[in-house]
């Protein structure tokens, strides 16, 4: 209790909200907008997400890992679900059935989750997502992300739409100022000022965007409707579904990832405990995801940045930015004026926040050992990836229904392939052995030059 009316844990916990907020706001707005949904859902998905993910934040501050460790909605899946709208017409698929599919998906990837939790097998997985396949994660899920943040800014449409579309100068521009002044504020601005880089970028943007284009706030009802399958019925597309229950057991590299990266801040490992616990609690927002149409959960990666950045890591503060974001999604008014964010805006915001994930790539890759001999390990997932995220969705129209969803998915594609790579390949053993072999005959010729 003395903690929780201490000032300095309030105003600690002020910016954990912001932080979460500025993380959060964005996701069921695209989703919405990828989807085609009505105004109300999209204030639904919005307040729903408000409110699901400071209950997680807090969940997991008190009873899950313990670590102040942002828990919200994943940015793989979020790429991935925006990657499956973009393709589905010309797969075929129509965005309900997608929808419902995905539903369906959505909730056996929460239910392997809290069996993964509950058998305590996390920990155990945890060691096929080693620093390079985390690496090749890192730099894919960037990529991924950032291909979605530029078309955001581009004034490109979300969803089935996007290819069609033609670029928008003028808000292109306007995105292009707002990075701009995201960057400048997050290099050049004092740590105090700099860490609501995000914060002060969406409130900038939003008055700038409406200023220049006369945008007009809806008179659209501020009433909260509970919407169950918001995204469609469920159905089953076998291909989507598939690809939902892979996405959800690669979406376990943000538990690893997020737990790993903060040992060092905790001085502590990760115990048997934590994972189970951790993956628990997430499998079950994962489940509740799909039944009320928002993107699953994860532990945020990106909370490593911030706590080195504010050094914020006693729990208390998450759980009170926790508890006011829950306030937050429990008053509709709030959630009705959010839901009117402009899409270049957010998109302009977080294009610079996940810029950061280059950084974590490269990371990851300093304690991989790479020489011309291995360096396959890490280049084919990594190019195989990217070339595959710029193919249109046509290419793939030959393979069968039931694949096509994941090979032209280049991020799962290139997790994938890291995955296989790692852990059916001694690079490490192989590489050093030859670089040995290579070094000793360049002395061996050295030396008979010498003499």
């Amino acid at each position: 209790m003395k903690e929780l009316l201490k000032a300095s844990n309030w105003i600690s916990g002020l910016q954990w909200l912001f932080f979460i907020f500025a993380n959060t706001v964005v996701i069921p707005i695209t989703i919405g907008a990828a989807f085609h949904l009505s105004q109300g859902k999209i204030i639904f998905l919005l307040q729903f997400s408000f409110i699901t993910v400071g209950i997680a934040c807090m969940l997991q501050a008190v009873i899950g890992h313990r670590r102040a460790i942002m828990e919200g909605q994943s940015g793989l899946w979020w790429g991935v679900i925006l990657t499956l709208c973009s393709t589905a017409a010309a797969q075929g698929i129509s965005l309900e059935t997608l929808g419902g599919s995905l539903a369906v998906g959505i909730i056996i990837s929460g239910m392997l989750t809290i069996i993964i939790g509950l058998t305590g097998t996390g920990q155990y997985l945890s060691k096929f997502f080693n620093p390079a396949v985390m690496g090749v994660f890192m730099f894919l899920f960037g990529a991924n992300l950032i291909r979605i943040f530029l078309k955001g800014m581009f004034g490109l449409p979300f969803g089935n739409h996007a290819g069609k579309a033609a670029m928008n100068l003028p808000v292109t521009l306007l995105s292009i100022v707002i990075a701009i002044i995201v960057m400048v504020i997050s290099v050049k601005a004092p740590g105090y000022i700099a860490r609501y880089a995000l914060l002060i970028g969406i409130i900038v943007g939003w008055i700038l965007y409406t200023i220049i284009f006369h945008s007009k706030s809806s008179s659209g009802e501020a009433a909260f409707h509970i919407h169950f399958f918001p995204l469609g019925k469920p159905a089953w597309n076998i291909g989507i579904i598939i690809t939902a229950v892979i996405t959800g057991l690669l979406n376990l590299a943000n538990t690893f990832g997020a737990l790993k990266g903060t040992e060092d801040m905790y001085q502590t490992k990760t115990t048997k405990k934590q994972y189970r616990l951790s993956l628990s609690i997430s499998g079950l927002f994962v489940g509740i995801s799909g039944f009320f149409g928002l993107v699953p959960f994860a532990p945020y990666v990106s909370s490593i940045g911030f706590l080195n950045q504010t050094q914020i890591l006693k729990r208390m503060p998450l759980i009170i930015g926790g508890l006011m974001f829950v306030i937050m999604g429990v008053i509709p008014p709030i959630g009705h004026f959010f839901s009117l964010l402009p899409l270049s805006v957010g998109s302009a915001v977080l294009f610079v926040s996940y810029l950061q994930l280059l950084n974590s790539s490269f990371q990851f890759f300093k304690q991989v050992r790479l020489n011309t001999v291995n360096v396959y390990r890490s280049a084919i997932p990594i190019f195989v990836g990217i070339i595959i995220m710029t193919l249109p969705a046509s290419t793939f129209d030959t393979l069968p229904n039931m694949i096509r969803p994941i090979i032209s998915n280049g991020l799962l594609v290139g997790i994938l392939l890291a995955l296989i790579l790692e852990n059916f390949f001694s690079w490490d053993h192989y590489g050093l052995s030859k670089e040995k072999q290579q070094s000793a005959e360049v002395y061996m010729k050295k030396d008979s030059k010498a003499n």
